[in-house]
């Protein structure tokens, strides 16, 4: 039998054909959600400082980030996003969190990841290890709040690799794929909980071209045999460097920042079809400016001119916890209106042809 080939003419293997169930969409034409992270709350801010200084019991710190993501999921179900996210209020960082949560790391002191934004490296000092679950409490606390679906969402083996310091183990490649068996385990979780859509986030992706490979090997042990629809977050990325073999990705869909680029990756799809779903982010977080409506509508139907409507979830270009509440509360709105107005465009057009 001849093998399957993959986006790029590769040859597909086993684990990167096992990426679960691809039929998950919502049952509503552009559906809307978020990348992940949320604003944390002013009084969350405060806790957590009180904490950090040994002012304030972890129990006391926890209630309070259960507050804070029940207001997260108010807000979604109130501007009525159609997959709604935890909002992360429990994570400081996105490598940092799942790094003080294992065994084998340590963590370094502040390094700059952007701006004026910092974070404190992990260092990997020896065999890395997941002791317990690290996102399923919250993730099925999000789940008792709302009926409808909840994304489960954590970091990829690669960029957990690519944002720490490696001390222990002698290869890049060896690091990548033991963190892809350890993220497995949390991915097997959430689909067991009842996570329908899992997010495993790559924004380092292309940092290195040269190993997309390994990057795409890994995903296929962290997806292998889990029944989810799985999609994964890359941002800042040079993507002419990894397109289209980025779609060999053992994933069903990709999240991409689109307007803080002004959708110039729609010239690469034009070049080389694109054959994943996209996660289209319509708003750029990394601005106070919240666009209008017209901005947003008038980005997903150029997108439409590429791709097909079913192929198209709507969000933001990328986590909102650079925002203000307000702004993130806003920017989302402005999601849900763009999304909602193209869809009965749409559905008058496929109406008026029948």
């Amino acid at each position: 039998m001849t093998p399957r080939r993959t986006p790029s003419g590769k040859p597909a293997s086993r684990s990167a054909r096992a990426a679960g169930n691809p039929s998950a969409n919502p049952g509503v034409l552009l559906p809307t959600t978020s990348v992940g992270s949320f604003p944390k709350p002013d009084y969350l801010k405060k806790a957590r400082a009180e904490f950090d200084a040994g002012r304030l019991k972890h129990a006391d710190l926890h209630n309070l980030e259960l507050q804070a993501t029940r207001e997260c999921i108010e807000m979604q179900e109130r501007l009525g996003v159609d997959i709604l996210v935890d909002g992360e209020m429990d994570r400081g960082d996105m490598t940092t969190f799942f790094a003080e949560r294992m065994e084998g790391f340590g963590i370094s002191g502040l390094v700059r990841s952007y701006g004026n934004r910092y974070y404190r490296k992990p260092v990997v000092r020896g065999p890395v290890r997941r002791k317990d679950p690290w996102t399923l409490e919250m993730y099925e606390y999000a789940c008792t709040l709302t009926k409808k679906p909840v994304k489960g969402i954590l970091t990829g083996p690669y960029t957990m690799t690519d944002w720490s310091f490696d001390e222990h183990y002698s290869s890049r490649e060896k690091l990548v794929m033991a963190m892809a068996e350890e993220i497995h385990k949390e991915v097997a979780d959430l689909a067991k909980a009842g996570a329908r859509y899992i997010q495993v986030d790559e924004p380092a992706l292309s940092t290195r071209p040269e190993e997309i490979d390994l990057a795409i090997k890994a995903m296929g042990v962290v997806t292998d045999g889990v029944k989810a629809h799985f999609i994964t977050h890359v941002c800042y990325g040079a993507f002419e460097k990894i397109y289209p073999r980025m779609l060999d990705m053992p994933v069903h869909q990709f999240d991409l920042e689109m307007a803080n680029s002004d959708y110039d990756l729609l010239d690469l799809f034009r070049r080389h079809p694109y054959t994943k779903e996209i996660g289209l982010g319509v708003v750029d977080v990394h601005t106070h400016n919240v666009e209008s409506v017209e901005q947003a509508v008038a980005g997903i139907r150029r997108t439409l001119e590429v791709l097909r409507p079913e192929q198209i979830y709507v969000d933001p270009d990328c986590g909102l916890k650079t925002r203000e509440w307000g702004e993130a509360e806003a920017k989302l709105r402005v999601v849900v209106e763009a999304a909602r107005r193209v869809r009965k465009e749409l559905e008058s057009a496929r109406a008026d042809a029948r």
